[in-house]
């Protein structure tokens, strides 16, 4: 990865499970681990996109697994590059993480 950043640092957001808050780890210095607070799944890009994937979701009743396979498929063939950037925006979390960090 270093060959990759040359001079640059790499911004790792994550939770706070045991795993990467050991004090085992040596993180590199081009790395800085960012710390999600304790239950914010709000942070969590993959969350809040799946967030805006239920919404079209909600009391629908499916025939099969594969319905509901082609039915989230449209849905994801239906969102706008710029719908998939609101909800997965990095400026938003990193706003987020750096508020819950001060507080």
């Amino acid at each position: 990865m270093a060959i990759h950043l040359g001079s640059d640092y790499a911004i790792l957001q994550i939770d706070q499970a045991p795993a990467y808050t050991s004090s085992a780890i040596s993180w590199q210095e081009f790395i800085i681990p960012l710390f999600q607070p304790p239950s914010a799944p709000e942070l969590n890009p993959i969350k809040r996109l799946w967030q805006a994937l239920k919404k079209p979701l909600k009391n629908q009743l499916f025939s099969s697994l594969q319905a509901l396979r082609e039915r989230i498929q449209e849905i994801f063939d239906q969102l706008t590059f710029e719908q998939v950037i609101s909800v997965c925006s990095y400026n938003f979390i990193l706003e987020a993480l750096f508020y819950a960090a001060s507080h």
